[in-house]
This record gives C-alpha cells, structure tokens and sequence, in this order.
C-alpha cells in the first residue's frame, strides 16, 4: 500500500510539473510583444499588476482616476496583451489630434461616416459640460471632412501631426433636438436618433448629409407615449431592422420631463412601421452594435453615470451581449460581456475580426469577442463614441477634440443597403 500510494503521488508531482511547464510555455508564448513596440505605445504584462500589495496605492474611484502605472503621456496606445497589435494596431500606429475647440464639447455622439463624401457626422454633448445646451438650448450637429484633414496632415510634413480642419455645423430643422445618437448611411441618408428636449419629443430620423440637409422624422412615441430620451442606434443589415436604445439622460441631464417607460432596446421595423421591446432590465442602456456576422447584439449600461444624481460606482459600468433570436429577433441570453474599469462604456462599435471598441472614462478601450481586455487608446479624458472613416482610419470623439488613430483594424460596414 505504501509502494502504492507512494508512486501515485509521483506520478500526481510530475503531472502536475508537466502541467506548470505548459502553462508557463503557453504563457511565454502568448506573451511575446513585438520588439520594438509600435510608436507611442506602451506595454503592461498583467502579471505586472496582478498583485498591488497593502503598503502600494489603490484606487478608489474609476470617474476620476484612471489605470496609467508608467505615467505615459497622452494621447497614446496602452497594451495588454499582444493581440492588440496583431490585429487592431499594425507595426506603425500613430493617433494625433485633427480638430479641436477648449471651450466647446462640440465633439460627443452620433458619429457617422459617408464614404461618398468622405465626411464624418457627429454632434455636440447634450445637457453636458460645455455642451451649451440645455432645457432651452438645442445641440449641434457637425461634419469634417477627411480629405482636408489627409491634405493638412500632408502639408504639416511630420507624422503624427495635430491639425485643426474647421467643423460645419449643419442647419437642421427643429424636429431634431438633441440629437446623441447615429448610424448608416441609410440609402444614402444619416440615421439619427434624438433625446428630444423640453415638450420635443424623442424621436428616430433620417438626414440627407448634402444641403439643404432635408429631415424625414420616422418614430416619434411608442402606441402614442413619448419615448425618454433616444439615445444610440444600429441598423441589422441582414433585416433591414433599426434597433435603438432609450435610457433616461434626457431628464437626469434635465432637459426632459421625468421618464414615462423602462429604459429599453427597441426594434423598428421601415417595411411595417412596427416598433418592439427586444430587450430590457437595464440601469440605462446606452450604446448597442452587432457582432460581424450579426448573430450576437452588444448593450452598454452606463448606469455608474447618473446626471443631477451623481455617480454610483456600485452600478453597471458594463457591456452586455446577446443572442439575436433569428425569428424574433429579440435579444436572449443575457451574459455579460465586459466591465469597464473607467468611467463607463458609452458608444461601441465592432471590427471586422470581432474586437468591441467602447468610450469611456479614459478614451477608447477595446475587447477581444471573449471580452478580454486587450488595449486602449488612452487620452487620460472621456470619450462617448468612435467610427471607423475607411479602411485603417478610426476617428475619435472626445468632446473638445476629434483624434484620429491609423491603425491596421478595420470596421465592418454600417452602410444599408
């Protein structure tokens, strides 16, 4: 018996030393960064910050305290594991600043590209700081064009160089009002969806992006009740469906009257006119975006953010995936899929191979499709959303400054048809 148990127990030591030379080989090998790193990068092994210990600084708020242990000045790209440079940065990234205003957050949402002009669409911040609009002020949409700022870079002659292309604001009719979200295009049009302000309801539109920017309202309440306060918007290419989120920032920024519905994701139908809940439970939904091969829908909860309330950390800073029910297509299987550990997830949008890029309290932070932390364009300030402004161009809002990243990633298409 002795002999036995003896020769088990070898034999469990030596499993297990084949197992720990595994694991350390897998790590090893998954671990190896390119040498040398790509410009402006830094990197931070996990296993570097795995354990802080009790005599080291912690931090205690995530809204106002951000995850830079090298001190690295922004903006630049911070990696977690290499995956983040084999397939969204490339051997030569670079991010720099292409227009900009200190005292205007004239860059929050609603980004959208239209690649027949080579413009991308956004809007102010709406209720927000320096955002200027408020109960009795409307928000701006905007446009730059990426032609004039591919011929300003060209002419500063050094790479990465800031410039700053001048922003168009677009006249539009007062049946936009704080306008937070945008997709498309749409047969050629801009999908936005409003928050709505004071007695203007929310509402889900379409807007030629050439002058004189002519409105098509297509929903504006639900079976007659207003909806809170839109706030993001997708369209399912595969059906043709425009599915949008409905939180309740409108009234916790104070521009809209108390909420009247749950915060809920929605689905409209163009061809029937027939609005649906598709999913619901939420703090306040926020952003919502499809997996390449839209089977799998991604939901942002920013509920740590809370207008006039303040902000609760112990609510969801978190994205959410789901299955698309293919004949429903109501959103099942509620799993979570990331905790954002800045800020909250705001805007999100998907690249072609899977990765999930968020806004948040720190810039823009990406996820492998397992929800892994992979890395983050740091700009050590909030940023609400991104777009992808063709191939290897990603184009950054973050309130007061628009960036743009050139990286090897690119987006999948938003265009219908």
């Amino acid at each position: 018996m002795a002999i036995r148990a003896t020769l088990a127990v070898a034999v469990a030591i030596l499993a297990g030393l084949i197992h720990v030379r595994s694991v350390s080989a897998e790590v090893e090998k998954r671990w190896t960064l390119p040498v040398p790193l790509p410009p402006q990068s830094v990197y931070l092994d996990p296993f570097s910050f795995a354990v802080i210990g009790e005599n080291d600084t912690f931090r205690n708020n995530s809204v106002t305290g951000y995850f830079n242990p090298t001190n690295a000045t922004a903006p630049f790209f911070q990696i977690f594991d290499p995956s983040f440079v084999t397939t969204v940065l490339g051997e030569s990234p670079s991010i720099q600043s292409i227009a900009y205003n200190p005292g205007f957050a004239f860059a929050h949402e609603a980004p959208i590209y239209v690649p027949e002009l080579d413009e991308v669409f956004f809007t102010s911040n709406d209720g927000g700081t320096l955002g200027y609009s408020n109960w009795y002020n409307n928000s701006v949409v905007g446009k730059i064009s990426m032609t004039e700022v591919e011929s300003a870079v060209s002419a500063a002659g050094t790479t990465p160089a800031n410039v700053n292309v001048q922003v168009t604001e677009l006249p539009l009719a007062d049946t936009i009002q704080m306008t937070n979200g945008g997709t498309g295009p749409y047969y050629g049009n801009l999908v936005l969806v409003t928050s709505g302000r004071a007695l203007f309801p929310p509402s889900l539109a379409l807007v030629n992006p050439n002058p004189p920017y002519n409105v098509t309202v297509l929903l504006d309440n639900y079976f007659g009740r207003q909806f809170n306060s839109l706030n993001d918007v997708k369209i399912h290419r595969q059906s043709g469906n425009i599915f949008f989120t409905d939180p309740t920032y409108g009234y916790l920024n104070q521009f809209r009257p108390a909420p009247g519905l749950p915060t809920q994701v929605y689905r409209y139908n163009p061809a029937t006119g027939a609005v649906k809940v598709v999913a619901d439970g939420f703090n306040k939904c926020n952003g919502v975006a499809f997996n390449p091969s839209e089977t799998v829908a991604y939901v942002t909860d920013t509920g740590v953010s809370g207008g006039f309330e303040g902000f609760d950390q112990t609510l969801p800073a978190t994205i959410y995936a789901f299955d698309i029910d293919p004949l429903t297509q109501a959103f099942t299987n509620r799993r979570v899929f990331a905790y954002a550990d800045a800020g909250v997830p705001d805007g999100i949008q998907v690249d072609s191979l899977g990765n999930v890029y968020s806004g948040c309290g720190d810039g823009i932070q990406v996820w492998n499709s397992e929800g892994t932390l992979i890395g983050k364009f740091f700009l050590n300030s909030t940023s609400a959303n991104m777009i992808f402004a063709g191939p290897g161009r990603l184009v950054i809002l973050d309130e007061t400054t628009i960036y743009l990243a050139r990286i090897q990633a690119q987006g999948i298409d938003l265009a219908y048809p």
